[in-house]
């Protein structure tokens, strides 16, 4: 969940440690939804038809137990109903699914095999009556299912060599075989008869999944057949402008349901706050015109997202869905009226959002989508409990997958960036909801850890962990990313030099599926991401270091080197002449091997009046200079005692290093009290 800041917090309730564990199951976009109850799990019911429909004609919604009873008993009497088809005695019959209508009518789907082959086409729907009586049979092939022979001539692999050959002839881009070729029978059109079925993955030409099925003649090689088993249709989102979605044909109907993701169904709750909802779906595969008013247009965004959220896990960090286990969960639009919320809940293995004040801004842009389906995979994985420093941890956790989920899209209307939720326009005023490089811009949030971060709402404790992985990715200071000016402080003044987004992102997600626990605080979130990077990158590496660096960023931790490493130390004074030429202050190093690492230490104490007027440098054995600090940088502050981190590992580590200091500005003097340099 995401969270406004505290003036909007109207109903807000004081922290209690007692309550939190009612907040486990259910994570909502913004703290006030939670503390007033209105991320409370629905118990979750089939969708309701759009209007009025005959009484008794309607599915029921079956438990899986009662599900499960059905398919028992057409299972044990599926002999008897092929022998009262008439289907001939090397066919038989797979229950596939079962509903029933309100009035007990039972619609029983069967797929159906041949000498134990499977029957491509030949599946059927078997409807029956209460008393079980056979009503009406729909056949996918009316052709008796009679082949010349099931041996087949042709070597599979000529099979695959068809299909990838189809794939690439189509521009498809990464074909890889996902199903080796299998025998079967194929029944759709013409004379059935034994073939290959090979399933191409991959993408189509233009980015979509792919899941190319090429039917092969088994005795001829002839290409009987091929389909592309993802359709895509067009939303027009609020958010993200025009794009491609992932949808289903059902005879003349589309709806909104990604059989590429795990099956993932966008629903319409219509303003409601219970149940599913209505399945979105229409005559045609144009989804929404870019409006808010425009119901389908939420809709369209929330499908996208939750494709885009699932893409990335899947091609990012190798996880098929929330759970792993390939299964999509569903997503829920227009709830509730004016609801200035979104929400995960485990009770439903959902997604839930509110159409915003007014009804006018939908919290459906990319990065809440991922936000919310990844509070999803915190409870499937770490577990994080939602209050205290987990909790924070929690909703970090989601505000930084929300961040590389939008860098991934790569979507022109909405770019990539530290920014949470600035699409929504959740506080009535343009300005994001949250900020990763100075989370303390929101007005609540806190830049660094404090021992009592633990009992502030999880939603401005996890500013240290989004800030965190802004300094991993991005480093200190000032820059510009996608449009986007960002200026990152760090907690101890000292700067912090990123390992890239890439990087980061890898680390946090090892960390979190690895590492982390229901328990784990801030300390033990240092533990464990310094733990994923070094079995990522190694314990001696750059990118391991800057773990350590970016969370003493954040106050959690020292830097590399403190208390420890080998130091080399210059303690007599040099003056520094008032608006005057540079002076040198040298260390000699030796007794190293190889190059210098890349943090180095190089601790500074300089008095002096206004360090606004210094330039420092520190100058390797070669002549390399590395600036410390500017001029015109400190403002008017005296005296400095600061430690800097250089990455010096292009230097030898052995020679006469140089604090070159110079004053460029008249009036104020000092001079360089001591300085050191700690390879740790």
């Amino acid at each position: 969940m995401l969270n406004s800041s505290s003036s909007r917090r109207t109903s807000h309730t004081p922290y209690r440690r007692a309550a939190a564990a009612a907040l486990v199951g259910v994570s909502a976009l913004i703290a006030a939804a939670v503390q007033s109850g209105a991320a409370t799990a629905a118990p979750e019911k089939a969708p309701q038809a759009a209007g009025q429909a005959i009484p008794g004609s309607e599915s029921v919604r079956l438990s899986p137990a009662q599900r499960a009873e059905l398919i028992r008993e057409a299972n044990a009497d599926k002999a008897q109903t092929a022998k009262e088809l008439g289907l001939g005695a090397q066919e038989a019959l797979v229950v596939r699914d079962v509903a029933k209508d309100a009035d007990g009518t039972v619609h029983t789907r069967y797929e159906r095999t041949y000498a134990g082959l499977p029957v491509l086409g030949g599946d059927l729907v078997v409807e029956s009556t209460p008393a079980g009586v056979t009503e009406s049979v729909v056949k996918a092939t009316r052709a008796a299912i009679k082949p010349a022979t099931t041996t087949a001539a042709l070597p599979a692999a000529k099979a695959e060599a068809q299909a990838l050959a189809a794939a690439k002839a189509e521009e498809a881009k990464s074909p890889d075989v996902n199903r080796a070729p299998r025998k079967v029978i194929w029944a759709a059109n013409g004379t059935p008869t034994v073939a290959y079925e090979t399933v191409v993955g991959g993408f189509q030409h233009d980015g979509t999944p792919q899941e190319l099925h090429v039917i092969t003649d088994a005795t001829t090689g002839a290409k009987l057949y091929e389909w592309e088993a993802i359709e895509t249709g067009t939303g027009n989102t609020v958010y993200s402008g025009t794009v491609d979605l992932t949808t289903t044909q059902s005879g003349s109907t589309y709806n909104l349901t990604d059989g590429a993701r795990g099956g993932h169904k966008t629903y319409n709750l219509n303003r409601g706050t219970s149940g599913t909802g209505t399945l979105f779906s229409g005559a045609d595969d144009i989804w929404g015109n870019g409006s808010p008013s425009n119901l389908e247009s939420a809709a369209a965004d929330a499908h996208y997202g939750a494709a885009l959220t699932w893409d990335y896990y899947k091609n990012v960090h190798g996880r098929s869905g929330i759970r792993g286990d390939g299964v999509g969960a569903y997503s829920r639009v227009h709830y509730g009226n004016n609801y200035v919320n979104a929400f995960w809940s485990d009770s439903c293995f959902c997604m839930t959002y509110g159409d915003g004040s007014g009804n006018a801004n939908p919290l459906t842009s990319i990065d809440v989508a991922a936000h919310e389906m990844t509070h999803g995979l915190t409870s499937n994985t770490a577990k994080l409990v939602y209050s205290g420093e987990s909790g924070g941890l929690n909703e970090a956790t989601s505000d930084i997958f929300g961040a590389t989920v939008e860098f991934y899209a790569n979507n022109s209307s909405d770019v990539g960036d530290y920014l949470i939720g600035e699409e929504i326009n959740i506080n009535g005023d343009g300005t994001p909801l949250r900020y990763m490089d100075k989370p303390s811009k929101d007005g609540a949030s806190k830049d660094s850890w404090y021992s009592g971060i633990g009992s502030i709402d999880v939603h401005y404790s996890s500013g240290p962990a989004n800030h965190f992985f802004y300094l991993l990715s991005e480093g200190s200071g000032t820059k510009t990313i996608n449009g986007v000016t960002y200026n990152s402080p760090t907690a101890d003044g000292l700067p912090v030099t990123g390992i890239g987004r890439a990087k980061a992102e890898k680390i946090w997600f090892r960390a979190l599926t690895t590492k982390f626990t229901s328990t784990t605080n801030y300390a033990g979130a240092r533990t464990g991401t310094l733990a994923a990077a070094g079995e990522l990158y190694g314990t001696t590496s750059p990118e391991y270091a800057a773990v350590a660096h970016a969370w003493a960023g954040v106050a959690v931790g020292s830097r590399p080197g403190d208390g420890g490493g080998t130091s080399f130390e210059n303690t007599a004074d040099v003056s520094i002449p008032d608006n005057g030429a540079a002076v040198n202050s040298s260390i000699t190093v030796s007794g190293r091997t190889g190059n210098a690492p890349s943090n180095l230490q190089v601790a500074v104490n300089i008095v002096h009046t206004y360090i606004g007027d210094l330039r420092v440098q520190l100058i390797a054995p070669d002549g390399t200079a590395y600036t410390l600090k500017a001029y015109g940088t400190g403002g008017s502050a005296d005296n400095i005692d600061t430690t800097y981190t250089v990455n010096a590992s292009s230097e030898v580590a052995n020679g006469v290093w140089q604090l070159r200091v110079q004053d460029n500005a008249a009036i104020d003097t000092g001079y360089i009290n001591s300085w050191k340099l700690t390879f740790p």
